[in-house]
């Protein structure tokens, strides 16, 4: 891998996740989601966000330390990452809504920390939800997470969440995709028909 990949994402990736497949401990028994693969943990549920018209999962999302973690694996090219364009676009559409947004370093690199505005619900306030927006480009794929609740200002929840965001492993497939597509996702086996 060329080293061009580092400045988009966390750059100790390779050992501290999110990990390929191929760099995952096989004997640790992750939740198999398709394109990504999540270790369960206490307190930690998962819920799949299925698009209306096509019912096919577009997002998992994980409910952890009073936080939401939305992730989304993406197939990206072979010479570059992802990551630094996709901060683009996602700070033109927050702006274009009316929100905030600054880039910070954090602990998984660069991100995104926006205020969005809302209609209503429970982490509105004023009409505005805090999101973290994070990302880490991987071999020939991308993984986007966005982060919500206690994450987004308590450091202890921020550093729990950070730590499931990399636990997480990136399933891409031999298969050829064009960049920018969503890695097919897929509801888990049944408990004990694994």
């Amino acid at each position: 891998m060329s080293d061009e990949l580092q400045p988009t994402g966390a750059g100790d990736r390779a050992s501290t996740g999110p990990f390929d497949e191929t760099e995952a401990n096989p004997v640790r028994p992750y939740i198999d989601l398709g394109g990504i693969k999540v270790l369960p943990r206490e307190g930690l549920n998962l819920r799949l966000e299925v698009e209306e018209q096509t019912k096919r999962i577009v997002a998992v999302g994980l409910d952890y330390a009073d936080s939401t973690l939305q992730v989304q694996p993406f197939a990206a090219p072979r010479s570059s990452g992802l990551w630094e364009e996709t901060r683009d676009q996602i700070r033109q559409q927050i702006r274009q809504q009316g929100g905030r947004v600054e880039e910070r370093h954090g602990p998984l690199g660069a991100e995104l920390l926006a205020e969005v505005p809302v209609v209503s619900g429970p982490d509105a306030v004023a009409g505005k939800r805090l999101a973290r927006f994070v990302g880490v480009d991987g071999p020939r794929w991308f993984l986007r997470g966005v982060i919500g609740g206690a994450a987004t200002t308590d450091v202890e929840a921020a550093a729990r969440v950070e730590d499931l965001f990399r636990s997480i492993v990136v399933v891409r497939g031999g298969s050829p995709m064009p960049p920018r597509d969503l890695i097919p996702l897929k509801m888990p086996a049944a408990p004990g028909t694994a």
